[in-house]
């Protein structure tokens, strides 16, 4: 069960996970956003990790695959943003990980749900897909990306989930996770060279604020993990779709309709049950 401190926790990182990934699709170059971003993350996980130290040697694997399951998220994440907007490809992406990883937590580590704890995440994925649905363009999306970039979410998950666990120390876990993404932005420089990472200010300064928020977010999510339970840190998690929603009619020109708001409220309910649980 999530403690009151652990739930606004994690309702905190989902308004900050909404809020880097529209700072990623209102960005000019997406591709280039995002190396900055991860160098952004990579340079401070390495940085915390001096800080924090090392985790405990039995999370090291953990933190690895956790390292490799998040570079195959960036690249899914970047082709998933190439179609669509933030309101369809984000809730898309999101969506069909909250049942994953709570199969995943109920399978693997035995955290089996309570009935209102699988009504809740079956109403946070049935908002999550309604939601990208509300303009009937699913058809028109890259749906297999966005699906297997859900996925790599969950997989990182409840990779995640077990790696903090064994971790004695959430700081420098959070840390080693980041500090590999630092791979990310080496291979864009590799590959392109230091002119793609060119950006004007503006764009700069966005991507690496959306590095700080994303650290913030996922530290977060990972501290929570510690001793609740996956698959309900998951579906909390995952009502950043509504802040995306929001986000992207505030910020990006996307609109906001009565479908959108509908499948923000059942969002809301299955939160609530979650939360409840």
């Amino acid at each position: 069960m999530l403690t009151p401190s652990a739930l606004a926790l994690v309702l905190l990182a989902a308004f900050l996970h909404a809020a880097w990934n529209a700072l990623l699709r209102g960005g000019a170059n997406r591709a280039q956003s995002m190396a900055i971003m991860n160098a952004t993350l990579g340079i401070a996980g390495l940085a915390l990790l001096a800080v924090a130290g090392l985790p405990a040697q039995a999370s090291w694997v953990f933190a690895i695959a956790s390292g490799v399951l998040h570079w195959i998220y960036v690249a899914l994440l970047v082709v998933t943003y190439r179609s669509g907007d933030l309101g369809e490809t984000y809730p898309v992406a999101r969506g069909s990980s909250p049942a994953l990883v709570a199969l995943g937590g109920s399978v693997l580590a035995g955290e089996w749900m309570n009935p209102l704890g699988i009504v809740g995440i079956g109403l946070v994925s049935a908002g999550i897909f309604m939601l990208a649905a509300a303009k009937g363009r699913l058809h028109a999306m890259n749906l297999p990306w966005a699906l297997m970039t859900g996925v790599s979410i969950a997989a990182y998950t409840v990779v995640d989930g077990f790696g903090v666990r064994a971790s004695q120390n959430w700081l420098g876990y959070t840390a080693a996770i980041f500090a590999f993404v630092i791979a990310v932005p080496a291979w864009f420089l590799a590959r392109y060279g230091t002119a793609f990472f060119k950006a004007s200010a503006a764009e700069a300064g966005k991507a690496i604020g959306g590095g700080m928020i994303s650290l913030a977010a996922y530290g977060a999510i990972i501290w929570a993990m510690q001793t609740s339970a996956m698959g309900a840190v998951s579906a909390l998690r995952e009502t950043s779709v509504v802040f995306a929603a929001l986000l992207g009619a505030a910020f990006l020109r996307e609109r906001l309709t009565a479908w959108r708001i509908a499948a923000c409220c059942v969002i809301a309910a299955g939160a609530a049950c979650v939360g409840w649980r």
